[in-house]
């Protein structure tokens, strides 16, 4: 009887933790993913140029870089439970600083504590939600992540506009910096977290060797890999991508069709991330049915169309386009993660902390984007995101995997 009522107790822990972990991935896409809408706000309300504004999911994203690595050794060192209060504080410093002082320069240091509470919070809760769910559980319940993450990209731009739209809340800030409540919002969310961490009950989870990050020597050897390198920046360019496409679109349709930001924009943005929900599960089907590379391929030439309509078609061709890339590139992460990770027979924990700081793409993109606008145009900028396409685009032809994805029919 003790033995029954212990697995059963075991067992609701465990999924308590499975909960918290999609609680999280939501919160993390919820402040995350509100850059785009926020974008001509900001611009408006701090006087930016388009390479000033490009700084902005710069300082968010290049966290991912420098902390991806460094969260890996410390998880290891001080355990889920410190690491994860670390990460929700960091965001909630960041956001209350730049509620109590909006101006731009706080801002961008706001945005890179925020951002590096994220990074700390994609290491730690993807091996937590591994073991609390089970190893035979993981693929669905990372599925069942990718969806509270579609689901938070596609509601928090939607926030946004409530907020600077109407009337629902006091005024504190002068009209042009009404957004800045979304990080009053951030803020308390973070805090709440704080306090979900505290009283949830974590067991330090011990990772399998080929799991953990390694040492130095071991990121030396992989650095002179040309797959390892090679897929860095298949995820480097495919989060360029979709930052080039989800930040800049609002800013795009106001500036070349005249449309909203505030109401328009934002649901353009975030119709995006809800259509990339949706199309992840769709996604899902296919590979079941065909190869992984065909997949990537096919939807990656869709993507690049429909890029190609958004930039040079009319205005509601352009607004259905830009939305219709999302549930294109639903596949593209996914399949670019699985691919490399089974391209290698060792290592897997470090090489998934090198394809981590790949996520820096999402920064150094939205520079060269915002960079070239300034000097040309904003619809020549966003070009660079073709290129980002073809490069992942090519990954359907060059990548060999060791084990590829198990199809129903042959």
């Amino acid at each position: 009887m003790s033995i029954l009522v212990f697995m059963k107790t075991n067992s609701v822990k465990d999924n308590r933790k499975v909960l918290f972990v999609l609680l999280t991935f939501f919160i993390i896409s919820f402040l995350t993913n509100v850059l785009g809408a926020l974008n001509p706000s900001a611009t408006i309300s701090f006087g930016l140029t388009e390479t000033m504004a490009g700084f902005l999911p710069f300082s968010f994203f290049i966290a991912y870089g420098l902390m991806s690595i460094p969260a890996g050794i410390f998880l290891e060192k001080y355990g889920q439970r410190k690491m994860l209060i670390s990460a929700f504080l960091l965001s909630f410093l960041g956001s209350a600083l730049f509620v109590l002082i909006p101006v731009f320069e706080v801002f961008l240091f706001s945005l890179f504590t925020i951002g590096s509470g994220m990074a700390i919070l994609q290491v730690v809760i993807n091996p937590l939600l591994r073991v609390s769910g089970g190893e035979e559980n993981y693929a669905f319940n990372s599925v069942l992540g990718q969806l509270c993450f579609g689901a938070a990209a596609f509601l928090s731009p939607y926030v946004y506009s409530i907020i600077v739209s109407g009337n629902t809340f006091p005024q504190f800030f002068s009209k042009n910096l009404d957004w800045v409540l979304m990080y009053a919002f951030f803020a308390l969310l973070s805090l709440i977290m704080i306090f979900v961490v505290m009283l949830l009950n974590l067991s330090r989870t011990e990772l399998k060797d080929d799991d953990k990050m390694g040492t130095v020597e071991v990121f030396k050897k992989l650095a002179r890999n040309r797959i390892v390198v090679l897929y860095f920046l298949g995820i480097f360019a495919y989060v360029g991508v979709e930052q080039g496409i989800s930040y800049w679109m609002s800013k795009f349709l106001q500036n070349y069709h005249g449309l909203d930001f505030e109401t328009i924009g934002a649901s353009a943005v975030g119709n995006f991330w809800g259509l990339m929900t949706i199309g992840g599960m769709v996604g899902l089907v296919l590979l079941k049915l065909f190869d992984s590379k065909r997949v990537l391929k096919v939807f990656t030439l869709i993507t690049m169309c429909c890029l190609i309509a958004a930039l040079f078609g009319s205005t509601n061709l352009s607004l259905y386009s830009f939305q219709a890339c999302g549930f294109f590139m639903s596949v593209m992460y996914p399949i670019i993660i699985s691919l490399a990770l089974n391209s290698l027979d060792e290592h897997h924990g470090s090489f998934a902390g090198i394809l981590m700081t790949g996520i820096m793409g999402g920064a150094v993109m939205q520079l060269l984007i915002g960079f070239i606008s300034d000097h040309v145009s904003l619809k020549s900028a966003m070009m660079l995101n073709i290129i980002g396409l073809l490069f992942v685009f090519s990954i359907g032809i060059w990548a060999k995997p060791l084990i590829s994805n198990k199809i129903i029919v042959k």
